[in-house]
C-alpha cells in the first residue's frame, strides 16, 4: 500500500521565506499546456548576478545531486525543478543554510517549464531517475517522451546536452529511442555504470546500487 506524504507543518511560511531563491508557479490555470504559453521569463543574469552557463536538474527531490554539484562547479549557475512543494522544502532550506548562490528553485511542473525559460538559454538538462511510469497509457507523461523533448530543444542552446540516469532497463531503452526520434545526438550510453568524481551520486542511485541494480546513463546532444 502506498503511504500519503504528511504535508509538512508551516509548508507555505517556509517556503515564503526562501523567496529569495524560488518561483513558485501560478497554477490559478489548471491547463499546463496553456499555462506555460504565458511567459514570465526568468532573468538569470539579475537572480545569479553572473553570465555563467545554467544547467537544469528537471525533478531535483530533496536537492542532494544539485547541491553538491553547484558546490563542486562554482562557476555554472544551477536551476532545479521540482512540482512537489512537501519536498522542495528540503532542498530550499538546504540551500538557504549553505549560503550557495548558484542554484534557483522552480516550484512547478516540467510541462510549465516554458512559461518560466527563456529559448536557448541552457547548456545541461539533468534527469536523474525520473518516475518511468511503466504502464502503457502513461507513456506521453515520460520525461524522455517526444512531447518533452521537443520543450527541451526550445529552451537548450545549440549543442546543449542531456544526461540522464535511470535504473529502469525498459525506460531507458524508450528514452533511447525518443532521443533518436527527435534528432539528438548520442554522446555515450552506459548500461551499467558506476559513478565518476564530478558526478555526484544521488539518493536513489545509492539506493539502487545497494540493490545490486544497474544505473543506466546515457548522455546526448541537441543537434544544430
Amino acid at each position: 500500500m502506498c503511504m500519503r506524504m504528511h504535508k509538512k507543518a508551516h509548508l507555505e511560511e517556509r517556503i515564503a521565506s526562501c523567496g529569495g531563491i524560488v518561483t513558485v508557479a501560478d497554477l490559478s490555470d489548471k491547463n499546463m499546456q496553456r499555462a506555460a504559453t504565458v511567459k514570465e521569463h526568468l532573468d538569470f543574469t539579475k537572480i545569479f548576478k553572473n553570465t555563467n552557463p545554467v544547467h537544469l536538474e528537471i525533478g531535483c527531490g530533496k536537492g542532494k545531486f544539485v547541491c553538491e554539484t553547484a558546490k563542486l562547479f562554482p562557476d555554472i549557475n544551477f536551476l532545479a525543478c521540482e512540482k512537489i512543494s512537501n519536498v522542495l522544502i528540503e532542498a530550499l532550506e538546504a540551500v538557504k543554510e549553505s549560503g550557495l548562490k548558484n542554484v534557483y528553485f522552480l516550484n512547478c511542473a516540467a510541462e510549465v517549464l516554458p512559461k518560466y525559460i527563456p529559448d536557448g538559454s541552457i547548456g545541461r538538462v539533468y534527469l536523474n531517475f525520473s518516475n518511468p511510469l511503466p504502464k502503457e497509457g502513461y507513456k506521453k507523461q515520460r520525461l524522455t517522451h517526444p512531447k518533452f523533448l521537443n520543450m527541451y530543444s526550445q529552451f537548450l542552446a545549440d549543442g546543449g546536452e542531456i544526461i540522464q540516469k535511470t535504473d529502469d532497463g525498459d525506460f531507458y531503452t524508450f528514452s533511447l529511442e525518443s532521443y533518436k526520434v527527435c534528432g539528438f545526438e548520442i554522446l555515450s550510453v552506459d548500461e551499467n555504470y558506476k559513478g565518476s568524481e564530478k558526478d555526484i551520486e544521488t539518493e536513489h542511485e545509492k539506493k539502487f546500487k545497494k540493490e545490486g541494480k544497474n544505473i543506466y546513463r546515457i548522455v546526448c546532444k541537441k543537434s544544430g
